[in-house]
């Protein structure tokens, strides 16, 4: 299927009133971290069952629809993206990620990112040299740092933790709350696995770190040890 079927797809499945829910949800008002963006108000699941029948898309397609100035349009291109990373070869893999790499100011909001950055950027940067991702982690743009920092997701989980708390020390004092939550989510998920290797990165930091970040990176502690930290005596 075209860009433009797909797009018929989820208007034919949008919804007025859940649209309007969705744009207060992601802030797409005036001044809002989503100011502009525009939904039809189709649910995830809906979205990713009409992402099967884009499956087959070529490259070319899957852009288009990731120019969409539709919010889910866009999320259903980066399932489709992600899906076909995921099963491609090398040099599929190489042209997805180029793909993305080049529209990142399509990806702008959470979930876009969220959905996207560690299943594409993360996983071809694997091993490979990081550059880009420092590059996009001292980005003006809040959505090119939040995937900087959510694509280290897939770095963690093979237990390299390097790159995840060299951006997050880069991220640390950034002036958005989306991206103290990301590095605080990251920095939990750097404990999950190695609780040592994350309270070394907290010890010398956390009395400078914003509270919100240091919430989300200690979630999972000791009620005590949390309370420690949030008091500054940790």
């Amino acid at each position: 299927m075209k860009a433009s079927e797909i797009i018929d797809l989820l208007r034919d499945n949008g919804n007025e009133q859940r649209a309007a829910n969705c744009a207060w949800f992601f802030k797409a008002g005036k001044g809002g971290y989503g100011e502009g963006d525009v939904f039809l108000g189709v649910t995830v699941p809906q979205t990713r069952k009409i992402a099967r029948l884009f499956r087959n898309a070529s490259l070319e397609e899957r852009e288009r629809l990731l120019n969409s100035k539709y919010h889910e349009a866009r999320l259903l291109a980066l399932i489709s993206l992600a899906e076909a990373f995921r099963k491609g070869n090398e040099h599929t893999r190489q042209s997805i990620f180029q793909l993305y790499l080049r529209n990142t100011g399509k990806v702008n909001n959470w979930d876009l990112v969220d959905t996207s950055a560690p299943h594409i950027a993360g996983a071809w940067l694997w091993d490979k040299d990081k550059l880009p991702l420092y590059s996009l982690a001292n980005s003006e743009s809040l959505w090119d740092r939040r995937i900087s920092i959510i694509a280290t997701q897939s770095f963690i989980k093979r237990n390299h933790f390097e790159d995840a708390l060299n951006i997050s020390d880069i991220l640390l004092h950034d002036r958005e709350d989306l991206i103290h939550k990301a590095v605080g989510w990251m920095l939990r998920e750097v404990g999950n696995k190695d609780r040592v290797v994350e309270e070394s990165f907290l010890k010398p930091r956390y009395t400078k770190m914003p509270r919100t970040m240091l919430r989300y990176a200690i979630e999972k502690f000791e009620p005590e040890i949390r309370k420690a930290y949030m008091q500054g005596y940790a």
